[in-house]
């Protein structure tokens, strides 16, 4: 496998946490160049490492997009009006629609963070800078 990115038409190859390193945590969505293969108006991705005790100071609200935040390493939990997540074990995950929420990094985790469809324009208020993609 190629270590560096190499972009050749439909083909891009990269690491994550580097290329997450550009952008704040985003590596696909509507926010990358057009004609860039990482960009869509379909989905975000966004490989998300919060240190122990990172969180959200303020509930997301508004949201009506879905999102899907699968646990790569870490303690991870996520708050919801009518539960808590706690996301403990690599690969378990949470899918949930049009809901507002919060974030709390119990461990040092690496969070997934896919979110559909990818909104131009659609950025939460600026609490928490690694929350949202640049435009």
């Amino acid at each position: 496998m190629l270590t560096s990115p190499i972009m050749a038409h439909n083909i891009y190859v990269g690491n994550a946490g580097t290329d997450a390193a550009d952008n704040r945590g985003w590596l696909l969505g509507h926010f990358k160049p057009t004609g860039d293969v990482r960009h869509s108006d379909d989905v975000e991705i966004k490989w998300a490492i919060h240190p122990r005790g990172d969180q959200r100071p303020e509930w997301v609200a508004g949201e009506k997009r879905t999102a899907a935040l699968i646990l790569i390493s870490g303690r991870f939990r996520v708050e919801l009006p009518e539960r808590t997540v706690v996301l403990a074990t690599q690969g378990d995950y949470v899918v949930f629609h049009g809901i507002s929420h919060s974030w709390y990094a119990e461990t040092d985790s690496v969070v997934l963070a896919v979110r559909w469809p990818s909104i131009p324009g659609y950025v939460m208020p600026a609490t928490h800078e690694d929350d949202k993609p640049a435009n």
